[in-house]
């Protein structure tokens, strides 16, 4: 009896140590341990953060693009600039590009938000996550409604952002290990897609591309600076890097802004090659329509010559085959 309860609790503590041992080396808890949410970041994640300049205790900055189907997480360095750091693979969102409107649309939400430690879940039911903060500032301004809009493991999507639960353990991590390095927060900057003159030059007729315009100025800043901007709400939009104390009004009018010479001469490139893109895409258009429209009237044309022939000749021409027998020949005299 007792040879038996010192082989269980042996066998136990064997267990216990493998897989104390196995998340020690970074290993992957399954769903069912309730301490998956501390998990430590595997040794080859801190390698290459080490590497590029950083550490877990750094800053990072989440960038989400629905059409690309890519979250990035991006790290401070020892420059003071942050550094793209890994691009996971988003299993699914719900809904279309565009932001969130209202509780029920199955619709991803896009825009700027802050998560803090309180919006991360530790017991989710799917793997782990944390909350978007929808609706923000600005979807509040608009009237905009929802709730508990995630990016969750279980690649599974209901309004969400669903990642593989390995995908999420990791990303869970370096945000738990970011707000124990001392950050408050990390940015979640969610887009429709990357917004290059070449995207926006698609979705030129979309009822989007004003908010679309407005969330670029953000993304915008962040790819001159490698800077997450600060931003606040006024006038019922987002706004960037406004010097000065205090929160804005969301629906009172905006302070005078000073724009940075280097984003509005990106801008204005910007939206010069937008033009250009839709102007190259119009001349495409008019090109196979003309190509088209001369296709069919050569095809028309032909059709009516030929209807004509046989207009003219039908009933005269005389048929080469006329299903008789060939008449037997005349048999020539033995003499001949």
């Amino acid at each position: 009896m007792i040879a038996t309860v010192l082989r269980k609790a042996c066998t136990a503590v064997i267990l216990l140590w493998v897989a104390f041992g196995l998340v020690a080396c970074g290993g992957f808890l399954p769903k069912t341990s309730d301490n998956r949410h501390n998990q430590p970041l595997q040794s080859g994640v801190v390698s290459a953060l080490k590497a590029m300049g950083s550490s877990p205790g750094e800053a990072m900055v989440v960038r989400i693009f629905k059409q690309e189907k890519t979250l990035e997480v991006w790290k401070r360095t020892n420059t003071g600039q942050f550094k793209l750091f890994k691009s996971y693979e988003i299993c699914a969102f719900s809904g279309d590009l565009g932001p969130k409107i209202k509780e029920g649309d199955r619709q991803s939400p896009e825009g700027f938000y802050t998560i803090t430690p309180g919006l991360m879940n530790p017991k989710s039911n799917y793997y782990l996550a944390f909350n978007t903060g929808f609706p923000n500032k600005f979807d509040r301004a608009w009237g905009r409604t929802g709730s508990e809009l995630m990016v969750h493991g279980d690649c599974s999507s209901r309004g969400c952002y669903a990642m593989t639960d390995e995908g999420i353990a990791e990303i869970y991590a370096l945000a738990r290990e970011s707000f124990k390095g001392g950050n408050p927060s990390f940015q979640l900057q969610i887009f429709p897609f990357k917004m290059t003159p070449a995207n926006l030059a698609v979705q030129t007729k979309s009822p989007n591309l004003s908010f679309w315009k407005n969330i670029k100025d953000g993304y915008d800043l962040f790819e001159l600076n490698k800077q997450p901007p600060t931003w606040d709400v006024c006038e019922r939009k987002y706004v960037f890097n406004v010097a000065g104390a205090g929160a804005l009004n969301a629906m009172g009018p905006c302070p005078a802004i000073s724009r940075d010479a280097t984003l509005i001469a990106k801008q204005q490139a910007d939206e010069a090659a937008v033009v250009n893109a839709v102007a190259e895409v119009e001349r495409r258009a008019a090109e196979e329509a003309a190509i088209k429209a001369r296709g069919d009237a050569v095809t028309g044309m032909v059709g009516g010559a030929v209807s004509g022939l046989f207009g003219i000749f039908g009933e005269k021409v005389t048929p080469v085959m006329s299903g008789k027998p060939a008449p037997v020949p005349h048999k020539r005299p033995a003499s001949l």
